[in-house]
C-alpha cells in the first residue's frame, strides 16, 4: 500500500479547499450521513504523552488515524501531534493508501474553525486574539485570514519570545493575554494548557471564540464564565466524553457545528460564542481523501 508523506501532501493540500470540504464534511456529520464512534484516547505512562485511535466511514470516505499527543515534545524539537491515517475504497473496501496525518491534523483543525468563522462572524470583523504560538496558532491565523481580513492580530504564548515570533512572521502584536482578547472580535485558544489561559470576563460582548487545545478530557484551557455563553461543539457525543471546557464547568452545548453551518440551529448575531473543537476522525478522512484524490489517487 502506498504511503504519501508531508511533503507530498503539503504540495496539494490547500486552506482554499480544505475549508469548504471541511464545512461539508460538518454538515454531513451532524446529519448522521458519517458513522463514527467517538474517539479513544489512552494516556501513555509514564511519558505523559497520548495514543488514539479515531475511525470513521461514509459513502465518500472510509479509514482511520492513529494519533499521538505528546504536549512535551517542544522541548525536544518534536510535534506536539504525529499520526497516519488510512484510507479504505468505500466501494468495496480495498486498501487505498497510508498518509502522513501531521500536517492533516494541524490543517483540517484550523479549516474546521475557519468554516465556523466564516459562517458566524460579521463580514467586517477587524481585530484577531491568538492564545498559543504553536503550530496550531500559525495555522490559525492562515486559515482564518482566508475567511476574513484582520487589521489588527494578537498574540500571547506563555513563552513570550515564541509570540514575538509569530507576531514578526505575519505582521501582528505579541502582548499579554488579557491585553490580546480585550475588545478582539474573533478569539483563538490553541494551547495545551491544563488549566484555563482564557478568562470570560476579558471577552466583549459579541465575540466569536474558538477553543481548539487538548491536554486530556478533565482539562480546560477556558474558564467558567467563557464556557456560561452559547457553546457550539463539533460533536455533542464526543465532546462529552473528552472535553474538560465542557465536563468541568457542566457547559451547556446548544449545537453542533454541522446544525449551525446546514441552517438548523442559528445563533444570534449579536451573541458571544464559543466552539469546542476536540477534533474528529471523519475531518481528518475527508482531508486525507481530498489530498489523495488531488494526487491523482496514486
Amino acid at each position: 500500500m502506498h504511503f504519501i508523506d508531508e511533503a507530498t501532501i503539503a504540495s496539494v493540500l490547500t486552506m482554499q479547499d480544505l475549508i469548504p470540504a471541511m464545512r461539508q464534511t460538518m454538515i454531513d456529520f451532524s446529519r448522521g450521513r458519517i458513522d463514527q464512534p467517538p474517539r479513544r484516547m489512552s494516556a501513555v505512562q509514564p511519558h505523559g504523552g497520548f495514543f488514539g485511535s479515531m475511525p470513521a466511514a461514509s459513502a465518500q470516505a472510509v479509514g482511520a488515524k492513529l494519533v499521538t499527543f505528546y504536549p512535551d515534545n517542544a522541548k525536544k524539537n518534536l510535534p506536539a501531534v504525529m499520526a497516519a491515517i488510512v484510507l479504505f475504497k468505500p466501494e468495496t473496501g480495498e486498501p487505498l493508501a497510508t498518509l502522513d496525518g501531521r500536517l492533516i491534523t494541524e490543517m483540517r483543525t484550523a479549516a474546521v474553525t475557519a468554516a465556523y468563522i466564516d459562517a458566524i462572524a460579521a463580514p467586517d470583523v477587524k481585530t484577531l486574539a491568538v492564545l498559543g504560538a504553536g503550530a496550531q496558532g500559525r495555522r490559525h491565523i492562515e486559515a482564518l485570514s482566508c475567511v476574513r481580513k484582520f487589521e489588527d492580530i494578537r498574540i500571547w504564548n506563555r513563552t513570550k519570545q515564541q509570540a514575538e515570533k509569530l507576531a514578526a512572521e505575519v505582521g501582528g502584536k505579541a502582548m499579554s493575554a488579557e491585553e490580546a482578547v480585550r475588545g478582539a472580535d474573533v478569539v483563538v485558544v490553541a494551547t495545551s494548557s491544563t488549566e484555563p489561559v482564557l478568562e470570560g470576563q476579558w471577552l466583549r460582548q459579541g465575540a466569536k471564540v474558538a477553543s481548539v487545545g487538548w491536554a486530556g478530557a478533565d482539562s480546560a484551557e477556558v474558564d467558567a464564565e467563557t464556557m456560561s455563553h452559547v457553546v457550539v461543539v463539533d460533536s455533542r457525543e464526543g465532546t462529552l466524553a473528552e472535553s474538560g471546557n465542557v465536563r468541568r464547568f457542566n457547559a451547556q452545548i446548544y449545537a453542533e457545528l454541522g446544525e449551525v453551518l446546514d441552517g438548523t440551529r442559528p445563533i444570534n448575531p449579536d451573541a458571544t460564542v464559543v466552539f469546542d473543537s476536540i477534533g474528529m476522525a471523519c475531518e481528518d478522512i475527508a482531508a486525507a481523501m481530498l489530498a489523495y484524490n488531488k494526487l491523482g489517487g496514486v
